[in-house]
């Protein structure tokens, strides 16, 4: 059990459903190896910093992205675990995320594969765009990329409210923003039917299955983490308020990020009824990037947000395939 910035006990982690070692251990993150095999270029799984921990990719047997990519032919798989923001870390932006994303890669090898969800997925756009040379293939889900080609949820609540407000949600949380307090925004239900429909589940709701997987997923969704505050409002206004990666003005360590010069082989996964990332804010990237046509695929599934990592359906009918491009060779 944690405690968030007024004290208050928070629900116990979730552990995920897969076991792991913790190969590296970071200020800001976790690093969760599930390789089977020690040779082959390793594949990077990059959750999203933003309320929920990494078991947004291994929640429960049958709802796991992990056990999906492990069966689908991932033999070297890691998993980037960032860790609730603790008081002394409220002042950590993007960059100093970006850094230690690096010194994962180093870690395995300095040349991987990148599989980003939601926030992690800009985020690996980002840290591709930084450092192409260590970045073999790029895979992203559900992740918002260009704000401006369709609007969703997520993002008409960062263009209404003013900039003020998200200060002042910081300022409460000295310094961060507590998890809890941002999760109304995110519209995560906890409805018998909306869990049933996000974890794509066969049985029945009442059924010892669905009550099961149901107290799985309440107490996945009521443990979130803290993030720093600078990190925070760099995502408002950078991504959200100025679409800087894709107009080509968002700076990463030093670097602008042009888009237009990044090269290497992507597949993006959208969910075409996601109202967390609209799938035209993840597709643009098509249009954005100089990837050459036929190094580039893009799947739209018959899903919302959460399905994309956790719902039965889309593991099994999507993320194989999204495996067998990876193996291709580059």
């Amino acid at each position: 059990m944690s405690a968030d910035a007024d004290g208050a006990r928070t629900a116990q982690e979730p552990e995920g459903a897969t076991p792991s070692r913790i190969a590296l251990e970071l200020r800001t993150v976790r690093l969760r190896d599930f390789t089977v095999v020690n040779s082959g270029v390793p594949t990077l799984l990059c959750p999203p910093l933003a309320l929920h921990g990494a078991a947004i990719a291994d929640l429960a047997a049958g709802h796991s992205l992990v056990a999906a990519l492990r069966g689908a032919g991932i033999e070297r798989l890691f998993v980037a675990d960032w860790r609730s923001a603790s008081a002394d870390m409220r002042f950590l932006g993007i960059d100093e995320y970006l850094a230690e994303l690096n010194v994962l890669v180093d870690h395995v090898g300095g040349l991987v594969d990148l599989v980003g969800l939601c926030q992690g997925g800009w985020l690996s756009l980002v840290y591709a765009g930084r450092f192409p040379a260590k970045v073999r293939k790029l895979v992203m889900a559900g992740a918002p990329v260009d704000i401006a080609a369709q609007q969703s949820g997520l993002s008409a609540i960062a263009e209404a409210t003013p900039l003020i407000m998200f200060e002042s949600l910081v300022n409460f949380g000295d310094g961060r923003v507590i998890g809890r307090n941002i999760a109304p925004f995110w519209g995560n239900e906890t409805d018998p039917n909306d869990i049933r429909e996000s974890l794509q589940i066969l049985q029945p709701i009442g059924s010892a299955e669905f009550t099961r997987l149901e107290a799985i997923f309440k107490n996945w969704n009521s443990w979130t983490i803290d993030v720093p505050g600078k990190y925070y409002l760099e995502v408002v206004e950078k991504l959200y308020k100025r679409n800087e990666l894709a107009r080509g003005s968002f700076v990463a360590l030093g670097q602008r990020i042009d888009l237009s010069r990044l090269l290497l082989p992507m597949y993006l996964l959208a969910g075409s009824a996601d109202n967390v990332v609209a799938p035209e804010q993840l597709l643009a990237v098509e249009r954005l990037v100089g990837t050459q046509p036929e190094s580039l695929r893009h799947a739209v599934a018959p899903c919302g947000h959460l399905s994309l990592f956790m719902g039965r359906r889309t593991l099994e009918a999507y993320w194989p395939g999204i495996v067998r491009w990876m193996k291709e060779a580059a």
